[in-house]
């Protein structure tokens, strides 16, 4: 991509110089003859050239990286002047005074500094034109390897985040699993053996698949699966554990460990009343390219567990959607006196 932007703005200043130094040539030779007008053309589109690169390859980028623009500005004044200069010395050396008074019958009569004076005035605009035009690309060709310079970073930028969002799902979990498995061991070995062989499965999908950007979808609905498995497990009969799983094509893409902050947070804000058993419910249902996840558990104010990590999880689902579902997502929270639910729309094209 890089390369062909360079090779059409190569292209084109050829274009440019071409074009430039035809329309000089065929000016020339309606004054000089041929090999004349050829010489002249030549020097005046050799001239322009040195010193349009001088000003917009050299001097405006230095300016750019420096951002000393008003200097450039003093340099381009000097560089447009020397320009106009040496187009009206080409002029003089290869002009006599007959073509003079037949082109400036006004100024037949001025001496040759004189006359040399008020073409330089006069060829000032075009020295103005030739290295704005050459300006115009290099800014243009500058202004773009800073955008994608930007981009580049704004990309680096949001994947350190993705990964920063993503870590914090790790420890959480695992120090929560093994500090279940230690417990279990000295009260029931065979229960704390069937948590730790499905959380080896957990650990083994965290360690080989979430390091890519995107993993298939049948590969994290079974990561899910296997969470929710714990869980129940490790809750046993104190929870009624619900799941519901419809999924129609599981080589659909998404990115991993997106919803696993929403089912830590249905376990660990989960709510059991004196004679009431909790709850934790959840559906997941794959339609074309649209995913739905929705998740749901026993909730109430009076037994609230504090905590200083509260509302970090969705906050952690929230800014991942923001960076990579933009405009691909719904997310939806209710809340009641006795139930709390995330619903989660996902667009997976």
């Amino acid at each position: 991509m890089v390369a062909n932007y360079k090779n059409r703005h190569w292209i084109f200043l050829v274009f440019f110089w071409s074009l430039l130094g035809m329309t000089i040539w065929a000016q020339m030779i309606e004054d000089y003859d041929f090999l004349t007008a050829t010489i002249q053309a030549v020097l005046v589109l050799f001239c322009s050239a040195v010193l349009a690169h001088v000003l917009s390859d050299v001097i405006l980028p230095k300016a750019l990286k420096q951002n000393k623009m008003n200097w450039f500005a003093v340099q381009s004044v000097i560089v447009v002047l020397l320009l106009a200069f040496c187009l009206s010395l080409i002029y003089i050396v290869f002009s006599d005074s007959v073509l003079r008074s037949r082109a400036y019958p006004e100024e037949a009569d001025l001496d040759s500094l004189h006359f040399l004076w008020l073409r330089f005035y006069g060829n000032i605009p075009s020295a103005i034109l030739i290295c704005g035009t050459a300006c115009g690309l290099r800014f243009y060709q500058e202004h773009s390897v800073i955008e994608r310079n930007h981009a580049q970073l704004q990309q680096v930028h949001l994947e350190a985040q993705i990964k920063i969002l993503q870590d914090q799902i790790n420890p959480h979990l695992m120090f929560n699993i093994l500090n279940h498995i230690h417990i279990l061991m000295q009260s029931n070995v065979q229960l704390a053996s069937i948590l730790l062989v499905q959380f080896s499965d957990i650990l083994r999908y965290q360690l080989y698949e979430c390091n890519k950007e995107y993993v298939p979808l049948h590969l994290e609905i079974k990561y899910l699966k296997d969470l929710i498995a714990v869980e129940k497990t490790r809750w046993g009969n104190e929870l009624e554990v619900k799941s519901k799983w419809n999924i129609e094509d599981g080589q659909l893409q998404i990115v991993p460990l997106l919803l696993v902050p929403l089912i830590e947070n249905a376990f660990k804000h989960v709510s059991r009343l004196p004679n009431e058993k909790g709850y934790v419910h959840l559906s997941c249902e794959q339609i074309n390219h649209q995913l739905n996840f929705k998740i749901g558990n026993s909730y109430t104010e009076q037994y609230k567990i504090p905590s200083k990590s509260q509302g970090l999880g969705l906050e952690n689902v929230k800014k991942r959607l923001a960076i990579q579902y933009p405009e691909k997502h719904q997310l939806n929270i209710s809340k009641t006196n006795s139930d709390f639910t995330v619903t989660v729309t996902l667009d997976l094209k």
